[in-house]
């Protein structure tokens, strides 16, 4: 028994000695890495400590121990309240929008410009597509809302051609707000994610396109049978990653875009805390929203990992 027991912890032993032999043969790039590991608890973990606010009636001035607990008092007034219904409707809504059209567009614009022969315009081309990415939402969204004005470029061109016979207040309609705030980050970040799929594409050996050439398969099929399956991987971690913030969207573009004539459609779950919580001075309020928005945004991440993990054999963990 004794020996087996001996045997039994030797592997640990074995594990542990391997691990140190690494940890020294590589411990300039842990060093390396310590400034981003302090970073991310800093800015990432420490500030946790605040979710405890969530649970209290938080008095700003009074010390953690002076603070009154309330429980799940916050979470109830929040669940209970049919705006935080109205604002998840639109979160839901833009994020799975932003998911299809922001994750779509990439990989087929990475793939169209792939294909594309001369290399001058293949960098002319991408250089403009991700430009877009280093401008600022405040001037995005006066661009945005310039064209689409009642005198800007696109009832102009619409009346020119005498498809309207007057001009569309497209900022406020409601109903077109979800597609303006898609269409606008699709435009602003489409280049900028296109970038991985290109690395991605260009880790594919070339000769497995000449043998399909050898075979007769055209573009159409190289794309089909050797681009898309050789860029797989990247997609499905890409996606997995994606579907984790599908409830985390922020609120720049629905608070520089919205205005009061389509705010039942421009507000979601962070601008709601904004709005809500922050400006009202409400600060458990607000964290019991943001509480809600990480915890969503975990499960999503766990189930979308763990669906994939099942059928594809993809993961990100």
């Amino acid at each position: 028994m004794e020996a087996a027991s001996a045997k039994g912890k030797k592997p640990a032993k074995r594990g542990g000695k391997r691990f140190w032999n690494v940890f020294v043969q590589q411990r300039y790039l842990y060093l390396m890495s310590l400034p981003f590991i302090a970073w991310a608890f800093v800015f990432s973990y420490l500030p946790l400590w605040g979710w405890t606010m969530a649970f209290q009636k938080f008095r700003p001035g009074r010390s953690f121990f002076d603070q009154e607990w309330v429980g799940l008092q916050y979470f109830r007034e929040l669940f209970h309240d049919a705006q935080f219904y109205l604002v998840l409707r639109n979160t839901l809504a833009m994020s799975a929008m932003g998911l299809v059209a922001g994750f779509t567009v990439p990989i087929v614009f990475a793939i169209v410009l792939n294909e594309v022969r001369s290399m001058s315009m293949k960098r002319f081309v991408q250089t403009v597509s991700y430009l877009p990415h280093f401008v600022s939402w405040v001037v995005v969204a006066g661009i945005v809302t310039k064209m689409l004005a009642t005198d800007g470029v696109l009832n102009n061109i619409l009346m020119g051609l005498h498809l309207i016979d007057q001009p569309i207040q497209y900022m406020a309609k409601g109903n077109l707000f979800w597609y303006i705030v898609t269409g606008s980050d699709v435009w602003k970040e489409m280049g900028w994610n296109t970038i991985i799929y290109l690395a991605a594409i260009a880790g594919i050996g070339p000769e497995l396109y000449e043998a399909a050439k050898v075979d007769g398969a055209g573009r159409l099929r190289q794309i089909w049978h050797i681009t898309l399956p050789g860029i797989r991987s990247t997609i499905i971690i890409l996606l997995i990653i994606s579907i984790g913030h599908l409830i985390s969207i922020g609120f720049e573009k629905q608070f520089l875009l919205g205005n009061p004539l389509v705010s039942d459609y421009s507000q979601v779950l962070d601008l709601y805390a904004l709005n809500y919580g922050l400006s009202m001075g409400r600060f458990s309020f607000g964290t019991a929203i943001n509480i809600f928005n990480s915890l969503i945004s975990i499960v999503l991440l766990f189930a979308a990992n763990g669906i994939f993990k099942r059928i594809t054999k993809e993961s990100v963990f």
